[in-house]
């Protein structure tokens, strides 16, 4: 049984346990000493206050009298959590705008339509699955928003943003089709996306369906942290004067089992902290993940509102439909909401499909007053008894609440039922989530219950139902929406073409940096510093590091462009008597986002995705840690990916061998391998100055000029061992396709070619000189950018050629440049054999790949490269090798070579060391 909190105030201080000392404590059974006469003068009171000031004030009143309590040592217990019932009591719910019968038969018809498009979908050997569940129990949720809150973005109207669930996507479909966005072929080829165009993705996917899905969510946990980093976007852009946006609010609706995923509650306080009203997240609390109930033996809503509170979020419940507000009135004892709260999860879902009978006798039943209460309901009546998210009024006041914005974030915790409808096919049962089939009499069942004009006969193929363009229901359908600025979701890709900066501009990088040493991180810093003065683009540079900035050499954007801050800055810094002192501003351009790769992740997207989104297209520069980049939050990055995302991820202190003192945690040699897995993803591995800057001037081209869907993986190093030679000319095609020849060597003794790239080049050329002045051995250096970018256009010339076998076949650029009688090839780079293997198909010749494969270690530079065998000594060595095994090079020398080179051949293999 629950506790006497839920009671009327008058049971509540009779049921109250007191303390031996007169405080309330855990356990303690004093007898009280107020009376009944003088607690009820109390009570009058606060309800004079309510009758002339009103609920603000009262609250106003209570915090006074709470504090002056505490101050006279009084302990008032904590509690996170409100009584098991609805946020919003019936007196003070706002009428409902709609018309309800019109809206119950829209729902009833996008309800049909969503079934019958997942059930055609499974129908024979097809099995491409999909879910009924997820929607047919947040119709309601999502159609009382549609008709009545979601605004498209318009000319005079930023939109709003809406993070539709994943699995609920075959609804948003339905709808579609119904506002005659899809016709009845789209929806027939549900989860058939081949041809592409012809069909519906599974979930929202932007890449799939770029006119129609915004924000990709079906990765659990994903939905809720963008959608709280985009509403800060959304208040970044107002603070700087980029987007007046104050009617737009980001909606995100989630599953109370996602709620479990870290990402889901890890930046609850974000929105807090930064009075980001402009949120409200809806959580469809059907008691159900995909195996079993989310909270069995507990109860998920209550455990969620005292985690949302905790947080500091407004919390507004909608738990009970209208028909639960006569006999909650009616509980003048307190024991229905105390039954309501002392009934766990598992309990209620298996209540929530009984029929009326045993839900009297069950849970009514065992207390004689709770039996009273619904002694004049038919077993009918109680069987309709509805769930607060399935009754547009209440959901509608919650939403109203909710939308009125008071400084903080809101979410909206509504009970349903999952598969509510489907009835014997899934309706609250366990395998609801998996519920893709229906056979001809549920289907019939499912019709009748929402009184969908379909037949009988026609029911066994369950067909789509659209009424005709007059009928009421689709004029009600056009003019809401029309009312709201037309049909959502929908992702408006143009936008205007950034004045991006000529090549020219970055010529200071051209000239080499005159014997002194640099590191590549220092040179973005460098470029980032031009971009945020050349008038095209300035504005829209977006600065994101996760609190690295004096680590990478940043700390000077700090006093340039200021640290964003929708506060200001309200203290004085400890560093203000320096030039790079830590400066916050409410129009700050640098997001400094602490300790959280994941949220400045987030941002990277939101700020990615603003060209669509908003129609302002915006330049993400997210540097962090290398190691903590795709090895931590990569489904971020696939996410931004799907979100046809632009800008650039930069891997700072990139390498196994760069970041030397930091050790195994820290030095990351395979973000370059996994960023291949990303398809819109060019990834580079710049060892020059000039090289970054051609890539970085070249991606701005390709992204914001000429609106290509992709974005960029930067590895920059911390290593300033090295200086950078002057650029090349005519390098600039090698530097952005991935390789350029860039020093030549001649010999007597056999050649070979060398592939080198980031900070292990300056080592390739040592190799080279090895080679030459010890073995008398020519050889040509080549720098590699990318081998991701060579790999991917060769494998599109072979297809092309594999597939076209009468045409001339084509020749890709690895194979233009490379020479076919240069002797063996030995590519080295700070990261694993797997980088430089990619393009092992491609050359026309033998081919040894050198990396660092194993875990990292502190130690020096020049030993972890002797380590890992990537150092000149360990290059020159693997060449003469491949020369011998291609009998240009006397084999019987090799173990003379190794001893030259101080090379001991029985030492550990970095792989297992």
């Amino acid at each position: 049984m629950a506790s006497g909190s839920l009671a009327t105030p008058e049971a509540r201080a009779n049921n109250a346990p007191h303390s031996r000392n007169g405080q309330g404590g855990p356990g303690a059974e004093i007898p009280q000493s107020l009376d009944d006469a003088e607690l009820r003068d109390w009570f009058e009171s606060l309800e004079d206050v309510l009758h002339r000031h009103g609920s603000a004030e009262a609250t106003r009143l209570l915090r006074r009298l709470d504090d002056y309590a505490r101050q006279q040592g009084v302990e008032l217990p904590f509690d996170p959590t409100t009584p098991y019932i609805n946020s919003i009591p019936p007196e003070r719910q706002p009428d409902y705008p709609g018309d309800e019968e019109i809206e119950r038969k829209i729902r009833s018809l996008i309800r049909w339509n969503a079934a019958a498009m997942v059930v055609r979908a499974n129908k024979g050997d097809k099995g491409v699955g999909g879910h009924i569940s997820t929607y047919a129990s947040s119709c309601t949720l999502y159609e009382v928003g549609f008709n009545h809150f979601f605004h498209a973005r318009t000319e005079d109207h930023p939109g709003d943003f809406i993070y539709f669930q994943g699995h609920a996507a075959p609804g948003m479909y339905s709808r579609a089709f119904l506002e005659g966005r899809f016709d009845e072929s789209h929806l027939d080829n549900f989860r058939q996306e081949l041809p592409r165009g012809t069909g519906l993705s599974s979930y929202p996917h932007p890449w799939l369906m770029p006119d129609f899905w915004q924000f990709p969510t079906v990765s659990m946990g994903l939905g809720p942290i963008t959608s709280l980093y985009h509403a800060r976007f959304l208040r970044y852009l107002k603070n700087r004067g980029l987007l007046q946006n104050d009617r737009s609010t980001v909606w995100a609706f989630l599953g109370d089992g996602e709620m479990d995923e870290p990402e889901s509650l890890g930046a609850l306080t974000l929105p807090v902290r930064e009075g980001l009203d402009n949120v409200v997240w809806v959580v469809n609390c059907n008691l159900q993940r995909l195996d079993g109930p989310v909270r069995g033996n507990g109860k998920i809503v209550q455990e969620l509102e005292g985690i949302f509170r905790g947080a500091g979020w407004n919390v507004v419940k909608c738990l009970w439909g209208t028909g639960w507000d006569e006999l909650i009135a009616k509980d003048k004892t307190g024991k229905l909401k105390a039954k309501l709260e002392g009934t766990v999860d598992g309990e209620f879902q298996r209540l929530s499909v009984a029929p009326g009978a045993v839900v009297r006798e069950e849970f009514f039943g065992p207390d004689p007053d709770l039996k009273a209460l619904v002694a004049d309901m038919t077993d009918e009546e109680i069987e309709r008894l509805r769930r607060g998210g399935h009754d547009p009024k209440k959901v509608y006041a919650a939403y109203k609440t909710a939308t009125e914005r008071n400084g903080r974030p809101t979410v909206v915790l509504a009970q349903t039922i999952k598969g509510y409808g489907l009835g014997e096919a899934g309706e609250g049962k366990m395998v609801a989530h998996n519920a893709k089939k229906m056979n001809a009499e549920q289907l019939k069942a499912f019709r009748d219950r929402f009184h969908v004009p379909v037949s009988d006969k026609e029911c066994e193929e369950a067909p789509f139902y659209k009424p005709p363009a007059d009928s009421p229901e689709m004029e009600y359908l056009t003019a809401r929406r029309k009312e709201l600025g037309g049909s959502m979701p929908r992702r408006l890709a143009e936008h205007e073409k950034l004045d991006v900066p000529a090549l020219e501009k970055f010529k200071r990088f051209f000239d080499g940096t005159g014997g002194k040493g640099v590191s590549t991180t220092f040179v973005l810093g460098q470029l980032m510093q031009v971009l945020l003065k050349d008038k095209g683009v300035r504005e829209r540079v977006v600065p994101i590091i996760p609190d690295e900035a004096r680590t990478f050499g940043f700390e000077g954007l700090f006093s340039q462009v200021g640290i964003y801050s929708p506060k200001g800055q309200l203290y004085e810094p400890v560093d203000r008597e320096f030039t790079m002192y830590y400066k916050e501003a409410k129009n700050g351009q640098l997001l400094e986002e602490g300790i959280n790769e994941a949220g400045a992740m987030s941002s990277f997207v939101a700020a990615g995705t603003a060209y669509a989104n908003v129609g302002v297209p915006m330049i993400p520069f997210y540097v962090y840690y290398s190691m903590f980049g795709f090895q931590r939050v990569g489904d971020l990055i696939w996410l931004a990916g799907d979100s046809r995302a632009k800008g650039f991820l930069c891997g700072g202190t990139s390498g196994r061998t760069s970041l030397n003192g930091e050790g195994l945690q820290h030095q990351d040699g395979h973000s370059p391998l996994i960023a291949t897995t990303v398809p819109n993803l060019r990834a580079y591995d710049p060892a020059y100055n000039y090289e970054l800057a051609i890539i970085v001037q070249d991606g701005l081209r390709r992204m914001y000029a000429d609106g290509e869907d992709c974005f960029y993986y930067l590895s920059v190093y911390n290593d300033d061992g090295y200086s950078h030679p002057a650029m090349p000319e005519g390098c600039e095609e090698g530097v952005l396709k991935g390789l350029y020849k860039l020093k030549s060597v001649d010999g007597k003794n056999g050649r070979v070619q060398l592939f080198g790239s980031g900070p292990i080049l300056p080592y390739v050329l040592q190799a080279q000189e090895i080679l030459s002045e010890q073995y008398g051995v020519g050889s040509d250096v080549w720098s590699v950018t990318s081998y991701s970018e060579l790999a991917r256009e060769a494998r599109a010339v072979s297809r092309h050629n594999r597939l076209h076998p009468a045409d001339e076949p084509k020749q890709s650029y690895l194979e233009q440049v490379l020479p076919t009688d240069g002797g063996p090839f030995v590519a080295s780079s700070d990261n694993v054999r797997l980088v430089q293997d990619q393009i092992r198909e491609w050359v026309p010749g033998r081919y040894v790949a050198l990396g660092t494969d194993g875990f990292g270690r502190s130690e020096t530079r020049p030993a972890l490269r002797r380590h890992f065998e990537v150092d000149a000594e360990s290059v020159a060595y693997a060449a003469l090798s491949a020369l011998a095994a291609d009998g240009d090079f006397d084999a019987k020398k090799l173990p003379g070579v190794l001893k030259d080179l101080g090379i001991d051949p029985d030492k550990v293999d970095p792989m297992g060391a």
